[in-house]
């Protein structure tokens, strides 16, 4: 990572003379961005927002995602891709042993370097049914790995309400909500009515024809007449794991 440890390390190596300026300046030349041609690497990022950039691998080759994966690695001790199949992780792993494939979220991940989390303050990611779960992984593997406490409850949707009251407890105990349901994609509503927290609603493609492939869900969830909820874009798990994240560590 280009982070501000890295930088200091580089500054002092050349002031106690261990690297030349011609040294420091190849070093320091990726800092804005690292130019593959095909991809334009945001090595700067880490320091600006508190973690890599993470790459978004559908549309990419094997080759593309494996080449991006590599030269992250080089300068970063946790990473992130989305969107990934097993056979990217399989060319990925040639390269990069240490990297881990969670195959329901379709995510590969490096974590080199533990974030430390505050077990006080911790995500609640739920989802309305066991359909939702892969959604809702992505958006929980994506907290825990920048550096926050996860807790999950799956399949609690408003077909059976009372699942959902039982979990008051936890709700109540949550800094943030991720909400992840498809189908009409009511239970965002109904749990924004039910605790004064952030909640985060994450609408999925699960769902019969006139679901729309999550169409449905997501206007309901803009049109929520509880307060306090924002939405992300369909299926979009890692959206709302990026941003219960910046506001789980907001003091």
């Amino acid at each position: 990572m280009m982070n501000e440890d890295i930088l200091s390390k580089i500054l002092m190596s050349f002031q106690s003379g261990d690297l030349s300026l011609e040294e420091v300046m190849d070093k320091l030349k990726i800092l804005p961005y690292e130019d593959l041609s095909f991809a334009k690497i945001d090595h700067h990022r880490a320091m600006r927002q508190g973690f890599p950039e993470v790459i978004f691998c559908q549309g990419k080759t094997v080759n593309q995602v494996t080449e991006i994966m590599g030269h992250l690695v080089r300068h970063n001790r946790n990473i992130l891709a989305t969107r990934a199949t097993a056979v990217m992780y399989e060319a990925v792993l040639e390269l990069v042993p240490d990297a881990k494939y969670h195959e329901l979220a379709k995510l590969i991940y490096v974590q080199r370097e533990p974030v430390n989390s505050d077990d006080e303050r911790f995500i609640l990611v739920m989802t309305a049914g066991t359909s939702d779960i892969p959604v809702a992984e992505e958006a929980a593997i994506t907290a825990e790995i920048m550096g926050n406490k996860v807790e999950r409850i799956f399949d609690v949707g408003v077909a059976g309400i009372h699942r959902l009251f039982s979990q008051q407890q936890m709700m109540e105990k949550a800094n943030v909500l991720i909400v992840v349901a498809g189908m009409e994609g009511a239970l965002a509503s109904v749990v924004g009515g039910l605790v004064a927290k952030p909640i985060i609603a994450v609408p999925t493609s699960v769902g019969y024809g006139a679901n729309f492939n999550g169409l449905s869900a997501l206007l309901c969830m803009l049109n929520s007449c509880a307060a306090g909820i924002s939405v992300v874009n369909i299926d979009n798990g890692f959206g709302a794991g990026r941003l219960a994240s910046i506001i789980n560590h907001m003091r």
